[in-house]
């Protein structure tokens, strides 16, 4: 359902608003008018992007709900026909951003950004294909949110409710604690969407990308290696979670930070500014701990 809403939108849309060109125009006009941005990257655009989108990609199979999708997969070809997809998924992420310049263009009169999509759909389209890009949008919606959500509660249910509250409880328990769980994430999502403002969304989406990012070490270098030890990755990811955390803060919660050089300057994503200390904090204190043991092993020097 999602493929046919944004296929026929991205075909049939700019057809009823004179083109491609016009849509662009008019997305252009309105950053002009704004006084800041632009439908193109600025050279200086160029590396914070890219740090962006590098930092995203390292944590994207960070997430729980990644690995709740993985476990759930009926075999590892299922899983590798998912992988070959994902470009094509993400190119439809892509095209639907694209919406937001065509809602410039139909002179779309908005009080809330978020109504741009319905509202576009509700203009330009007949009222059954409304219904069906509703129901889509709906869909897309509660996917995405049903696996995150029991991610969480699996999370829950296996590293707290199992290990400090319940330790006998068998698996009948747990499914039953996790369900109960995931329902209370699923309400306590509505509750923040409905009352809390938009930006605190936004500010915690990203917040969550940095957090997880700081997992990787531990994670990644704990599968394929065995040198780092379990207190060096640990107080890596405490530097990490909490320099990240500053670094957010400082930044009015915005991922971009920037470093200074005498007079030249980058601006990197700070999630990976965040890595970057995790992993060397990693390093120092796991090959401390490492002398430290060769040290006790060989008393006499």
């Amino acid at each position: 359902m999602i493929y046919i809403v944004v296929l026929a939108a991205i075909a049939l849309i700019p057809l009823k608003l004179g083109g491609y060109g016009a849509v662009f125009e008019a997305a252009g006009a309105a950053f002009k008018a704004k006084g800041s941005g632009g439908i193109l990257l600025t050279q200086s655009q160029y590396v914070p992007y890219a740090s962006l989108a590098f930092g995203s990609a390292l944590a994207l199979f960070m997430y729980p709900h990644a690995l709740t999708g993985v476990f759930a997969s009926a075999s590892a070809d299922t899983i590798r026909k998912n992988a070959m997809l994902l470009p094509a998924y993400t190119l439809l992420l892509g095209l639907v951003a694209l919406l937001g310049y065509m809602g410039h263009a139909a002179g779309l009169q908005l009080s809330n950004n978020n109504d741009v999509v319905p509202l576009l759909f509700k203009t330009l389209f007949p009222s059954w294909f409304t219904g069906f890009a509703f129901a889509a949008i709906a869909i897309g919606a509660l996917v995405p949110a049903a696996i995150m959500s029991i991610g969480a509660a699996n999370l829950f249910t296996r590293n707290f409710w199992k290990a400090y509250v319940d330790p006998s409880v068998t698996a009948a328990g747990e499914a039953k604690v996790a369900k109960i769980t995931s329902l209370a994430v699923k309400a306590g999502a509505l509750l923040v969407v409905l009352f809390l403002p938009t930006q605190f969304a936004l500010d915690l989406q990203l917040l969550g990308g940095l957090w997880i990012l700081q997992t990787f070490p531990a994670l990644i270098f704990g599968l394929y290696t065995g040198w780092f030890r379990a207190h060096g990755l640990l107080a890596g990811w405490a530097a990490g979670f909490s320099g990240g955390t500053w670094l957010a803060w400082v930044n009015d919660f915005k991922p971009l930070h920037t470093l200074y050089f005498g007079s030249a300057s980058v601006t990197l994503y700070s999630g990976l500014l965040a890595l970057a200390a995790n992993i060397l904090v990693a390093i120092l204190v796991s090959a401390v701990l490492r002398f430290s043991a060769r040290g006790d092993r060989n008393p006499a020097g």
